[in-house]
């Protein structure tokens, strides 16, 4: 374990990649980590009391505020604390599109990723009575937002994220299942494709699907040969992911006064036009205390409630690129709390991933960040105000805030609530690497360890970045050593506490059967999940981590230009 001995206080990042990838996409320049923890707590303190409280949970680590969150709060330059958005209704015009790409250009500018529904632009060929023309279709107009993408990352900012949602039963669905089979096509987004449960019936029972928009029927398909399409492109690219639209709609908290056909880049967000997406995961490594073999519930409690507060302030005091955004955000008052390091505390007890006793312990650390977020949203509700669209009767209908507890309900109905969701599952990638590459998210490690070339001025070294468990002596069962069924029933627990929804990536190995694979993503539906990606190893698509070939547990960093579509890795 390659660590900076010696050279700071002994909170925040302890490996070297950590603290590279903090200074360089998190703090201002000339900050070290205690300063950016003191930017970030002041900007968002409510009095003295609660600044000396999130101060110490962000100095040890025990919450990551999404990257956007660390970035911009605080800090003098003008970009936004929101991480993704879902962009305005694209409606089928000229206008509408580019009026859409305009504001993309600037969502991306402030540092915001976007995600899109194209249902609404008429099919490929369709005529345009006005202009005696046809369409190009939906997937030929995800080009104008992908060139956007690239030109904004290509000035000198990160590098844009966008989501392409299509609806099942749009007739243009199997050109964009195929859409990103070609390397160098739309690199600029992740596609999904909205499947309702409409389709789920008909591919159940093996009845012709009709395709149709604006009311008029195409074409019949069979359901069974156009599920096999996504799956076999899924396969082999990974793409596209499956949202379950409908179940996305059924389970939302504001369902009486919102409709949802899009989600933020890595699908954690499902969200209304011009709604924003606020993330933060509290870091669950850091409340296990491995020699008395306990974690620290109380703790982590108190955190939660600390961290409702701090995040509730990013909506009032962040800036946001459209005006349209600002006003969606402060009406509704959204944010996502997470978690990350799920497998490695798990492991730190002696829990295998996706044992029993792993899967009880998840059900607690869930139940509780649910629990007490809502309970916490209430309680500052009452000092503050609920969200501007509360109301109970139609709130409580939700078949999500049926599951909470009868005494937080009550509460609820007398308090009212300040936000109208506070649970979300993202991937942590990023924030995770920077907590000395604890395992993201809900997410098995990819590799227990991986070398890293590093170029100085002396030449070429090599640098060992383990898995935060594995470098405290634990070896846990990796990504590709989980089981298909394994990995769904883990995102199937998290889905039934999280108001939002769960990015989740379920790795399938190499010993699984196609037929295995396809029923991995009915058994999801099944299951009342909200969506599902999938990753093979042996697909035609590298990731953003691929394991080496030899007999050691490691990986191989590599990145994949959006340009040329060529491959690179450390």
């Amino acid at each position: 374990m390659n660590m900076i001995k010696n050279s700071r206080p002994v909170y925040g990042p302890q490996l070297r990649l950590s603290e590279e990838i903090d200074t360089t996409k998190y703090r201002q320049t000339g900050e070290d980590f205690y300063s950016k923890v003191v930017r970030i707590a002041d900007a968002l303190k409510d009095g003295s009391e609660h600044f000396e409280q999130f101060k110490d949970i962000l100095r040890h680590m025990r919450f990551l505020p999404a990257g956007r969150v660390q970035n911009a709060m605080g800090a003098a330059r003008q970009t936004t604390a929101y991480n993704c958005f879902v962009s305005g209704v694209i409606e089928d015009s000229m206008d509408s599109i580019m009026q859409r790409a305009t504001e993309a250009a600037e969502t991306m500018r402030r540092g915001g990723g976007i995600g899109y529904d194209f249902s609404r632009i008429r099919p490929r060929g369709d005529l345009i009575k006005s202009l005696e023309s046809r369409s190009s279709g939906p997937v030929s107009f995800m080009g104008i937002f992908d060139s956007i993408c690239q030109t904004i990352a290509s000035s000198g900012h990160r590098r844009g994220a966008q989501m392409g949602v299509l609806r099942i039963d749009h007739p243009d669905i199997e050109t964009f299942i195929s859409a990103k089979q070609n390397s160098d096509k739309l690199t600029g987004f992740n596609i999904s494709v909205g499947v309702t449960d409409e389709f789920m019936q008909h591919l159940k029972a093996k009845t012709p699907f009709s395709l149709k928009f604006e009311g008029r029927v195409y074409k019949e398909v069979d359901p069974v040969a156009l599920w096999d399409a996504i799956m076999r492109s899924t396969w082999d690219y990974a793409e596209p992911g499956v949202l379950f639209i409908d179940r996305m709609n059924e389970m939302n908290n504001l369902n009486y006064i919102e409709t949802i056909s899009a989600s933020n880049p890595c699908a954690e967000q499902p969200l209304p036009p011009f709604g924003a997406c606020l993330l933060g995961s509290f870091n669950l490594v850091k409340y296990v205390d491995m020699v008395k073999q306990k974690f620290d519930w109380d703790q982590f409690k108190d955190d939660i409630r600390v961290v409702v507060r701090a995040m509730d302030n990013v909506v009032d005091r962040t800036i946001y690129p459209l005006e349209e955004q600002q006003a969606e955000a402060k009406s509704k008052r959204r944010m996502g709390l997470g978690i990350t390091g799920l497998a490695n505390a798990g492991e730190m007890f002696g829990k295998p991933y996706a044992s029993d006793d792993f899967m009880v312990f998840m059900e607690q650390v869930m139940r509780d960040l649910r629990d007490t977020s809502y309970d916490a949203s209430a309680d500052l509700a009452k000092e503050k105000g609920p969200f501007p669209f509360w109301e109970w009767e139609a709130y409580s209908s939700s078949r999500f805030i049926q599951t909470l507890p009868e005494d937080i309900k009550h509460k609820i109905m007398t308090t009212g609530i300040r936000n109208s969701h506070l649970t979300s599952i993202a991937p942590t990638g990023t924030i995770s690497l920077t907590a000395d590459n604890v395992s993201s998210g809900i997410e098995p490690p990819f590799a227990l360890f991986y070398d890293r070339t590093i170029e100085g001025f002396d030449g070429q070294s090599v640098e060992r970045v383990e898995d935060y468990a594995y470098s405290l002596g634990i070896k846990g069962r990796t990504a590709n050593e989980i089981t298909a069924e394994d990995h769904v029933k883990v995102l199937s627990l998290a889905s039934q506490y999280v108001d939002s929804a769960v990015s989740k990536t379920c790795n399938v190995g190499d010993d699984v059967e196609y037929e295995e694979f396809k029923d991995l993503h009915y058994n999801a539906w099944l299951n009342g999940c909200k969506g599902i990606t999938t990753f093979r190893a042996a697909g035609k698509r590298y990731g953003i981590l691929n394991e080496a070939n030899d007999n050691e547990p490691k990986a191989e960093a590599c990145f994949i230009d959006p340009d040329t579509g060529q491959k690179t890795c450390d």
